[in-house]
């Protein structure tokens, strides 16, 4: 059994119900599911294999994973934002079989040097996947800069599902307009998958434009989607927001990161519940969640644990259990022993309180991560790029509060004595090394960094000092 048989199920009972609407076309789950058995007849000798997708949201690569499951593949998405020397540090750890793209991402995809894969039917069989089999791989950097592979199994997807529609009471009857990437385990896990596992429809477009989402909430009518605070914000701020007619929305969900409560109450007044979804890459991401009947009273509170994993502080650490947990990083056991311990608890690195009524509350990040529009940026990758130039003596990288992304990177630099480095020659560091979003919006240049006795940077001292 794997997960893809819900899918074949779904097919069976209501084959001409629309699974998935993309670009002004209507694929129902009679045709999706025979675009997942015609890619898995190609994958057919593809058991453990890694499959690696570069390109923005298209119905392929809901087609992939599937297939995948079929054929106890592995996928792995590619954030696209990232530089051609990201994606191949990523590359080089995984060692995927095959590259799928896009038209969009098609010359990119060539110079990667991966054999490119193809959709095409080729009739087959192969080995069948299991539950327990490794399905997806997300990479996401750590705090020493080094992409990690967070490895999650079916089961994992299946069982964060399960978690989804506790969150979202989600069912048959709804319609998830979905706009976030799915290269990330938000975009991909919180709403679509578990709205195909539901047996609902799925609005789904290529890229966020908060035109687009609004245009389509007004004339498509989903009963949900999901934002982060950049993209709430957007959506806020443009033109069409206040004649926009938001009624068919019974529930918006968010996350990521702290939730300005000013979004959510602008959403509120338009009579759309917020709810909040607490988690991370290697939970699936489902961990805490806050329900539509708690959201108008718990404004700012991520929820309580979702119904299928176990949650608790931990010296004030959030830390999950359950099916839903990664199973490893991919090629990094060191890594991994640092986060799962040997109870099977995964610790975030993120603290909370919980109320008098059980329910969570973030309170800070003990990691160094800086969360900017929904992406995580940390700063060791900025700091080894800062490293190489021998201009500069010392540096820090600290997040700084951004009324547009939420949160930004600030570079602070120390010279070289003799050294004219500007805030220009530093920005420009970073052109081809990492991807945009990554770069300091803020360079500031300092005599010194603050440390402590053990000459240790104290970033907290240096966001006093900012």
């Amino acid at each position: 059994m794997n997960l893809a048989r819900i899918l074949e199920h779904w097919a069976g009972h209501c084959p001409s119900r629309v699974a998935l609407h993309f670009e002004g076309v209507d694929l129902t789950y009679a045709e999706l599911w025979e675009r997942v058995e015609r890619t898995a007849r190609a994958l057919r000798a593809a058991k453990g294999e890694r499959i690696a997708w570069l390109g923005y949201n298209h119905p392929e690569v809901l087609v992939l994973l599937f297939a995948a499951a079929r054929r106890g593949a592995i996928v792995v998405p590619l954030n696209w934002r990232l530089t051609a020397a990201e994606h191949k540090t990523i590359l080089q750890d995984c060692r995927p079989r095959w590259l799928f793209s896009d038209a969009d991402f098609a010359p990119a995809a060539r110079e990667l040097g991966i054999p490119l894969g193809s959709l095409e039917s080729d009739a087959g069989s192969g080995a069948a996947g299991t539950d327990d089999d490794e399905l997806l791989i997300v990479y996401t950097s750590g705090t020493t800069g080094k992409p990690k592979g967070a490895v999650l199994t079916q089961a994992a997807l299946l069982w964060n599902g399960y978690n989804s529609m506790h969150a979202h009471d989600l069912g048959q009857e709804d319609h998830v307009l979905s706009t976030l990437p799915m290269f990330h385990v938000g975009g991909l896990n919180n709403q679509t998958v578990p709205a195909l596992l539901a047996g609902a429809t799925v609005t789904l477009h290529k890229r966020f434009e908060a035109g687009a989402w609004l245009a389509d909430v007004q004339a498509r009518k989903p009963t949900l989607s999901l934002l982060v605070p950049a993209t709430m914000q957007a959506v806020i701020a443009h033109g069409n927001w206040a004649g926009c007619d938001l009624s068919s929305l019974r529930l918006l969900n968010t996350g990521s990161m702290v939730v300005p409560e000013s979004l959510i109450r602008a959403f509120h007044a338009r009579g759309v519940p917020v709810g909040q979804i607490y988690g991370a890459t290697e939970t699936a991401p489902i961990a805490i969640v806050l329900l539509r009947e708690d959201a108008m009273r718990k404004v700012g509170s991520t929820g309580k644990p979702a119904l299928h994993c176990e949650v608790k502080l931990m010296d004030g650490e959030i830390c999950v259990r359950g099916p839903n947990v990664m199973r490893r990083y991919w090629n990094d056991p060191a890594a991994t022993a640092q986060v799962l311990d040997r109870d099977g608890w995964f610790h975030t690195g993120d603290l909370a309180r919980v109320d008098e009524e059980g329910y969570f509350w973030i309170v800070g990040r003990s990691k160094d991560v800086i969360i900017s529009g929904g992406e995580n940026i940390y700063p060791a990758e900025l700091e080894n790029v800062m490293a190489d130039c021998p201009a500069i003596a010392e540096s820090a990288v600290v997040g700084v509060a951004d009324a547009k992304w939420g949160e930004a990177a600030c570079a602070v630099v120390v010279r070289r004595p003799g050294a004219a480095i500007n805030e220009a020659a530093v920005l420009a560091l970073f052109k081809n090394r990492l991807a945009r979003y990554k770069h300091p919006r803020r360079v500031v240049f300092a005599d010194a960094l603050p440390k402590n006795a053990l000459g240790k940077i104290q970033k907290h001292e240096l966001k006093k000092l900012l």
